[in-house]
Formats: C-alpha cells, sequence, structure tokens
C-alpha cells in the first residue's frame, strides 16, 4: 500500500493505539505515538498528531491529558469496564451449551474489547474450571438457523439426540425428524431451549439446543405465531424445562425461607402470613415431576397445601420414589 493511501488510516490506527495500549498509568506522548504509528509505516508530525487527538475528542473518544515529564494523552472510560468483561467472561466458561473449543474463542474476543493492560489482568482471573461442555459445535448455527424461522414466522424440521450406553448422541425416533413451530429460545438452567409447537400432536415441548442437529427452515408458513406468550412469566411457571398443566399452587412454609420462592418464582407471587413464623405461598406452575423434585429438595418443613389436585400427584410422587427403596 502507497504511503500516501495509508496516511489515510492514520487517525483509525492512532485510535486503536489509544484503545488498545494506553491508560491512567499508561499514557502516550506525542513522541510515542509518532513511533507507534511508523510501526505501522505511517509517518506523522508532533502538529498532526494534537489535530489527531482533537479530532478523536471531536468524534466522541474520551481522551485525557497527564501533564508532567512521563505524561500524554489516554483513554479514560472505554465501552466497557474491566468488571463488566470478567462478568461476560464468567458467563461464557460457565455455560454449558458452549464447547470448551468456542469458549476459549469467545474469551479471547472478549478480552480483546480493552487495553492490553486490563486484558493482562483478565487473563489472570480466567480459571480452568470443571464444567461440564456440550460436545456439539453446531449449537450456534442452529440458534441462527432457530431465530431465523421465528423472525420469518417460519415452520422448521430437525433431528433431535440423545446419550446412548456407548456415551454417543444418537437420534431420537429412530432418525424421524421433529417438524415444529418454533416459538421462542429460553434460556434455563445454563442451557437454551426451543420451546415450540409439535405439529405432530399440537403441543407445546421443550427441546434443548445442544442436542438439535441439521435444523431446516421450511417454506410452509404458520398463523400460530401470532399467538402472543410472556415468555419471563412462562419460564417462571415451568421447573427444568419439563412442561405440565399449569395450575394454582399454595405451599405453606417458614417465614425465612420465603426468599427461596422469590428467587425461583419472582415477586409476584403471593404471600399470606400465618400463625408460628409460618406463611402461605400461592403462585401458579406448571405441574410436573420436576416441580415435585424441587419441592422435595426444600425440606419436610415445606408442605403443599393445595390444591387438591397436586397434593395428590405430590404424594403419589414421593411414594413412587420411596417404592424403589422398599
Amino acid at each position: 500500500m502507497a504511503k500516501s493511501a495509508r496516511q489515510k488510516l492514520k487517525l483509525l490506527y492512532l485510535r486503536d493505539i489509544l484503545l488498545r495500549e494506553s491508560d491512567e498509568n499508561h499514557p502516550l506522548n506525542a513522541p510515542a505515538l509518532i513511533k507507534r504509528l511508523k510501526d505501522h509505516d505511517i509517518e506523522a508530525e508532533r502538529k498532526s498528531i494534537y489535530n489527531d487527538i482533537e479530532n478523536l475528542a471531536d468524534y466522541g473518544m474520551d481522551l485525557l491529558k497527564l501533564d508532567g515529564r512521563d505524561g500524554g494523552y489516554f483513554v479514560g472510560s472505554s465501552d466497557f469496564e474491566l468488571a463488566e468483561l470478567k462478568l461476560l467472561v464468567d458467563a461464557v466458561q460457565s455455560c454449558r451449551f458452549i464447547t470448551s473449543r468456542k469458549s476459549d474463542q469467545l474469551i479471547k474476543k472478549i478480552s480483546s474489547l480493552t487495553n492490553i493492560y486490563d486484558e493482562e489482568k483478565l487473563k489472570r482471573q480466567v480459571y480452568s474450571v470443571n464444567r461440564i461442555k456440550t460436545q456439539n459445535e453446531s449449537v450456534f448455527y442452529a440458534i441462527d438457523d432457530i431465530n431465523a424461522a421465528i423472525l420469518e414466522n417460519k415452520n422448521i424440521n430437525f433431528l433431535y439426540m440423545k446419550w446412548n450406553s456407548d456415551k454417543k448422541l444418537v437420534p431420537r425416533r429412530d432418525g424421524v425428524k421433529y417438524h415444529v413451530t418454533p416459538i421462542a429460545l429460553i434460556w434455563d438452567d445454563e442451557y437454551y431451549y426451543l420451546l415450540a409447537l409439535d405439529l405432530s400432536d399440537n403441543k407445546r415441548k421443550h427441546f434443548r439446543v445442544d442436542k438439535i442437529k441439521t435444523v431446516e427452515k421450511l417454506e410452509e408458513r404458520s398463523e400460530r405465531l401470532k399467538e402472543k406468550i410472556d415468555i419471563a412469566g412462562y419460564s417462571k411457571k415451568v421447573f427444568g424445562m419439563y412442561g405440565g398443566k399449569t395450575e394454582s399452587v399454595s405451599v405453606r412454609c417458614p417465614e425465612d425461607k420465603v426468599g427461596i420462592f422469590i428467587d425461583r418464582l419472582g415477586s409476584d407471587i403471593s404471600i399470606f402470613k400465618e400463625d408460628n413464623g409460618k406463611v402461605r405461598i400461592h403462585t401458579e406452575v406448571q405441574v410436573s415431576d420436576a416441580f415435585f423434585g424441587w419441592i422435595a429438595s426444600l425440606g419436610p418443613d415445606i408442605v403443599i397445601t393445595g390444591s387438591e389436585d397436586v397434593r395428590k400427584g405430590y404424594i403419589s410422587f414421593i411414594k413412587d420414589q420411596l417404592n424403589n427403596y422398599m
């Protein structure tokens, strides 16, 4: 590239240098910036550097100047703070549906969003955690295809996989594809799930996206996608993405355990104080074995008081569990 052409890139390179190589403890003065631009085969003079700094500030860069012998220019604030980037890195690391290889790639990209000094701090805080990760690298493409189908109001076909005793993912239903109307993608318990209407039996079902393979967007459209669903509210009612009949449920528990229910079901649950430090909680959930298992995990002082059908269902669930040990 001719030098005249590279001169046109000077402002862009100068911006990148300041973003990546400067902070309050590492300001860059005009001679240092001239030297760094020369590394990119771009000539510059002091006066032009000062003009460029003014232009970048007018553009919106938060550029500050530190006076003194070791002074210079540095970026005061960038798009992301170190704590925000650490939060993103932690989320990527702990996310089960992202493969280890893809996690490493994403963390590298996230780290490049800050300067080289904070990038080193970020790397030192990246711990190798023994997390269970999916082995399905195509999950990102599945998410894109599903999102596209939802936006375009199109149905999809896909294979749905399961683990066999040889530790291999094999298709369910002997390889017969699922034919569904995709409704929404839901994040729950570290996994992505597809909420969809299964067109074979006209029932809503959940599918873990990391077990979906070979998504095919169809030309057929479905008016059923016009149905509006409060996804946030819906997610609170479903336990472990195991669907069930939506029921009104009342639970009696000690007052000091109210937080468990608020954390899981949200603050819009109804709470009524009773005697002896007890409260009664009323809400709606999709009743399933996953819900009963969650209630059982909370201990014997959590009691389902209604409805009677839900109580009978819970008793049956507990009896079935006990029968395995009799």
